[in-house]
């Protein structure tokens, strides 16, 4: 991976230029993918609609930085400007660009994008598709996973944690697995790395939390408190290389 960095007036932009000779706005508009026949698909989530475009022989995921909650109702896509450092799109490139450096199960970022107007931002990401995965929730709706794929999952967790990453928003939809089990972690908006602490435990009762409330809602979901238990004796003593 190499970053490399563009401004352009209040356009600041970063990408990896192993996977782009060049980048600029365009790449960030749906319209530019459009008219080269590249939009290939999309999904649509809590805050607004990830594209999934061809690039090559890659995917990408395109989304642009929408905000949640009760702040969604005033202010759709804009965030207060405190530097460029300190946006979330600049702040998750070069996360994920550092968790992928030290070989975690993390997308590789592709390019981000922020634009400053006046005392506000809005913000685009592109990272790479991961071929043929999906989110664990899905695969619970339809099989269960066997415990020591549970163990597995909990010695991948443990590998993020003692590289110091909080994850802000440890939840079922935000680990994924392939048709052979391998996990992936995404979703790094507002994650930070840290020292250890007890934001470690917090984050693997979020998990715990979000597998409750998906059995609570679903009409079918395989898990169950053992499986809760594999899950944390693989975190508590995580195999070598996850």
């Amino acid at each position: 991976m190499r970053p490399e960095y563009r401004r352009d007036g209040a356009t600041a932009i970063v990408y990896d230029a192993d996977r782009l000779d060049h980048a600029d706005s365009a790449h960030f508009e749906p319209a530019y993918w459009a008219g080269r026949g590249a939009l290939v698909g999309e999904a649509a989530g809590g805050r607004g609609t990830t594209l999934f475009v061809q690039q090559g022989a890659e995917q990408w995921a395109l989304r642009h930085y929408r905000r949640g909650g009760f702040a969604a109702r005033l202010v759709t896509d804009r965030y207060l400007w405190l530097g460029l450092e300190r946006t979330r799109a600049w702040r998750e490139w070069h996360l994920m660009a550092e968790l992928h450096r030290r070989g975690l199960p993390v997308p590789a970022p592709v390019a981000a994008r922020v634009v400053r107007e006046g005392v506000s931002y809005s913000a685009d990401l592109i990272t790479r598709r991961l071929p043929g995965v999906e989110q664990l929730t899905q695969r619970l709706q339809a099989q269960a996973l066997p415990d020591r794929d549970w163990r597995r999952l909990g010695g991948m967790l443990r590998r993020f944690h003692d590289a110091g990453l909080d994850h802000a928003d440890l939840n079922a939809d935000n680990i994924l697995l392939s048709a052979c089990n391998d996990f992936w972690l995404i979703d790094f908006d507002q994650a930070r790395l840290r020292a250890p602490g007890r934001w470690r435990e917090g984050n693997l009762l979020r998990l715990e939390r979000s597998l409750k409330k998906r059995q609570a809602n679903s009409p079918q979901f395989f898990w169950t408190g053992l499986n809760w238990s594999a899950l944390r004796a693989g975190y508590e003593s995580p195999p070598a290389g996850g």
